[in-house]
Parts: C-alpha cells; structure tokens; sequence
C-alpha cells in the first residue's frame, strides 16, 4: 500500500472548497494525471454518485471508476477501483484563521502482482502529490 499526503491553505470560504472538490469530475482542473473524470450517473452530487477516472501515470493510461463513499459537512471519501487497484481519496476541509486548509490522504492498495510494485512507486505518487499541492490553490482561486 502506498500513502500519500498533503496539507494545502486557500483563500476560499471552506464550504465553498468542499462543494468544488465533492464533484470529482473537477479533478480534471486540479489532478496533473487526470485526463477526463466523467460523471456516470445523474442527479445532484451525493454520496453513492459515480464518476469514471481516466489518469495517465508513468506513461500508462488508467481507468478507475470512483465512486463518493462518504460526503459529510467538512469530508469527503472517494473510492475508486480497477483490476489492479484500490485508491481512497480522503478530503478534510476546515476553516482556519480566516482561510481554509485542504488535508488530502491517497491511499492505493494494489491487487494482485501489482502489490509487489507498490513501494516502488511512492516517489512518482510523493510527486504527483506535489503537483495536486501546487495546482489546487491555483484552481480554486480562480473560482
């Protein structure tokens, strides 16, 4: 299993960043690796919605279909899954000071041979977690 977090500060009103980072179609703005995350079903952003994550990492093209796992007023928890892995997102968003700090938790548990790649990988996903810090701010002040 590879962790990998990131505390992140913004100048937005913590409901507001909540809202934005519930629909997960979003993580085309904010996500260097996405390359489309489309909603699968319909209705408003609730827990049990589902998205289909298309992510370029280390050359390769993957899909993941995500899925909101628990949408609470200051969490969110995504669960996405293919043959070879398990990624939970793991979102806290709090005020404080008069901004907002972000904590955001990857998890990625592999499944079968791939667990034997696993510890390989943590400095690509400690990089790609780097982008996220980097490229989230940016994006929500555009809001």
């Amino acid at each position: 299993m590879v962790t990998v977090e990131r505390s992140i500060t913004v100048d937005r009103p913590a409901d507001e960043v909540l809202r934005y980072l519930a629909d997960f179609g979003h993580t085309v703005e904010w996500d260097p690796g996405t390359e489309s995350c489309a909603r699968l079903d319909g209705g408003p952003v609730a827990e049990g919605a589902r998205w289909l994550n298309v992510s370029r990492f280390r050359g390769r093209r993957t899909e993941l279909s995500y899925r909101l796992d628990r949408y609470e007023a200051d969490r969110l928890v995504f669960v996405g899954a293919n043959r070879t892995v398990t990624a939970t997102d793991d979102i806290t968003v709090r005020a404080r000071a008069g901004r907002t700090v972000v904590d955001y938790r990857a998890r990625l548990q592999f499944k079968g041979l791939a667990r034997v790649a696993g510890p390989f990988l943590r400095p690509a996903f400690e990089r790609l977690a780097d982008e996220v810090a980097e490229r989230l701010p940016r994006v929500l002040d555009t809001l």
